[in-house]
């Protein structure tokens, strides 16, 4: 099942998406007309892995990490489904990256790999925007708007072996499988239990390919994960939005 979040003359309303069309308490919202989607969470935090693909250590010439590399971007990083990233005037190194999340759907902690499954909601996608240009990680990765999030909840898919990919004005980038993740999201979100207490709506994303790349305003961002979905934004001039 998808599960969305949209805005609508009755106001925000979260239920199941089918086929463009928002289903709640026996309302429909058609996306477009009636609705506009929304993140389909709110996140306390994104908690979001890095180095987690061979192939991505080889191409940046990072070392393989002995336990989960990880930051921080907060919810004011986080934008919608066709809402658009602004290209912030403090760098000229803007980069795109494709990734897979968790959503949580309950408060935990210290939870094992085997119990991961029971407290996530589903799955859906981030971009991770850097502003690659810019010192330490913070001032890289958590700005507003950096954090692209939707289209929706998935809650029937398995989160390994799925394929990937990016397209940058339809020309693909990015293409892999979650399989050859280093650390596998059960791994990820069982290791950042021990260390963060997690909320209902929080997001654990699980690192990017290999090919994360520049973009300019005018590019439109599409990133697909099998049995999930794809996530589009347009990267604008602040001045645009």
């Amino acid at each position: 099942m998808r599960i969305a979040r949209a805005s609508t003359p009755d106001g925000v309303v979260t239920g199941e998406y089918r086929d463009g069309v928002v289903v709640t308490d026996g309302n429909e919202y058609a996306v477009g007309t009636d609705a506009a989607l929304l993140a389909p969470c709110e996140p306390s935090a994104l908690y979001c892995v890095g180095r987690n693909y061979a192939e991505t250590l080889e191409q940046m010439a990072y070392e393989r990490p002995e336990e989960p590399d990880f930051f921080i971007k907060p919810p004011a990083s986080v934008i919608a489904h066709e809402e658009p990233v602004p290209y912030p005037s403090f760098t000229g190194e803007l980069t795109y990256a494709g990734e897979l999340a968790a959503v949580i759907g309950e408060r935990c902690r210290d939870l094992a790999p085997a119990e991961v499954p029971e407290v996530v909601r589903g799955y859906t996608i981030v971009n991770d925007v850097d502003a690659l240009d810019q010192p330490g990680r913070t001032a890289r990765k958590a700005f507003d708007g950096s954090g692209p999030l939707g289209p929706w909840i998935e809650t029937d898919v398995d989160p390994t072996g799925l394929d990937m990919h990016t397209e940058i004005n339809g020309e693909r980038r990015q293409e892999a499988n979650t399989e050859l993740m280093l650390f596998d999201p059960f791994e990820v979100v069982a290791f950042l239990s021990e260390r963060f207490t997690f909320r209902p709506g929080d997001v654990v994303a699980f690192g990017s390919p290999a090919n994360p790349g520049l973009i300019q305003p005018g590019d439109v961002v599409e990133i697909t994960y099998e049995g999930v979905g794809t996530l589009r934004n347009r990267v604008v001039d602040p001045a645009e939005r």
